[in-house]
């Protein structure tokens, strides 16, 4: 749970970077810039707002929320405002450019963190996974189309997109992908290593090693599984 929280609240503050370093921000995030700038609301409470909005969509896919769907929603907005508050501006490229370096591999690293606890989706990505389950398409066109339409909807009200935009975009899912090998938690790293879920391998770890290290990893585990149960 600590491991939730942390990464939510830095995944919102890695947000309110990219927003004090004026240089673009992710799809969703050029949304609620171009609402705020509308509304006269700050950027975290319209996140908290859309993220509100996005659970309510989850009704008719029949997507269930688990606790960290509903702590993203109120977490990430009010790090988000808070980082914002305390963040001053930076003026020249040569303080904009790593500040957005930093927030987007802080980004990174909260992404790894929050999912890893395994505490349900975002609301946002709940949304990706339920219309990926009830269209059938593939989990890339599904999100795709969710990005370009929030990205275009963004712009035309206003929202920042630029360098950091791109950047975010190549840089967040190898990002991802580093830090949810970091942060996994202990039975997920034995999985990746070939050893069962809360057991060690006294005497069969030669025979795990060497499934894991060719390409029939499952085969051996099991074969190596059923050595250890006789």
């Amino acid at each position: 749970m600590t491991q939730l929280y942390v990464g939510l609240l830095l995944y919102g503050a890695s947000i309110g970077l990219m927003v004090r370093s004026g240089l673009g921000l992710p799809p969703w995030d050029v949304l609620h810039q171009g609402v705020a700038r509308h509304t006269g609301l700050s950027i975290g409470t319209v996140s908290i707002c859309a993220g509100a909005a996005v659970l309510l969509l989850w009704v008719p896919i029949r997507q269930r929320p688990g606790l960290g769907t509903v702590s993203n929603v109120v977490l990430v907005g009010l790090s988000m405002d808070a980082t914002v508050w305390l963040a001053p501006e930076p003026r020249s490229l040569a303080v904009r450019i790593p500040v957005l370096t930093v927030a987007v591999v802080l980004n990174g690293a909260a992404t790894g963190l929050y999912i890893a606890a395994r505490f349900g989706p975002g609301p946002r990505d709940g949304l990706m996974t339920g219309l990926h389950r009830v269209t059938g398409r593939s989990v890339r066109l599904v999100r795709t189309g969710i990005e370009a339409a929030v990205l275009l909807s963004g712009l035309l009200l206003g929202g920042t997109a630029g360098a950091g935009t791109v950047v975010y975009a190549l840089g967040i899912g190898p990002l991802a992908q580093l830090f949810l090998r970091v942060f996994a938690l202990p039975d997920e790293r034995a999985r990746a290593a070939g050893v069962p879920p809360g057991g060690s391998d006294p005497g069969g770890s030669r025979v795990v090693a060497r499934g894991t290290a060719d390409g029939g990893r499952r085969r051996a585990w099991w074969r190596g599984g059923a050595i250890l149960r006789r």
